[in-house]
């Protein structure tokens, strides 16, 4: 090999070994109630979204919706002031149905995430 490709493949090392390290620092999902995917027996009042990394309040929000994609939350989502990296999302009365969580936040490291995924409330 010559200079040039070796010079190459450590500055790619380097590069990939960085962002391995940022990806980290992102908040993703780590855990919800009621859980990702999951079938519930008790409709619950509210959803909460426990994220790697601590949320910016003002910047992160979610909300959900019922499988028509009319919104079913009852207020604006909030981080749990007890722990910052909970987003609470307060819902009205669910019937059985399948419904949807989209959410979109900001972590404390000023990375910006969002998704969605789906629960239901069986009768």
């Amino acid at each position: 090999m010559t200079h040039r490709t070796l010079s190459g493949l450590a500055l790619a090392g380097v590069l990939g070994c960085a962002g391995a390290g940022a990806a980290h620092a992102h908040a993703f999902l780590d855990r919800a109630s009621p859980a990702v995917g999951s079938t519930v027996h008790t409709p619950p009042t509210e959803v909460r979204i426990q994220y790697t990394e601590e949320l910016e309040p003002a910047y992160s929000t979610a909300h959900v919706e019922d499988a028509a994609g009319a919104m079913v939350s009852t207020g604006n989502a909030h981080v749990d002031p007890n722990e910052r990296s909970v987003l609470i999302v307060p819902v009205g009365a669910l019937k059985p149905g399948r419904y949807k969580v989209i959410w979109k936040v900001l972590s404390v490291d000023t990375h910006v995430t969002n998704g969605a995924f789906n629960f239901t409330v069986a009768p």
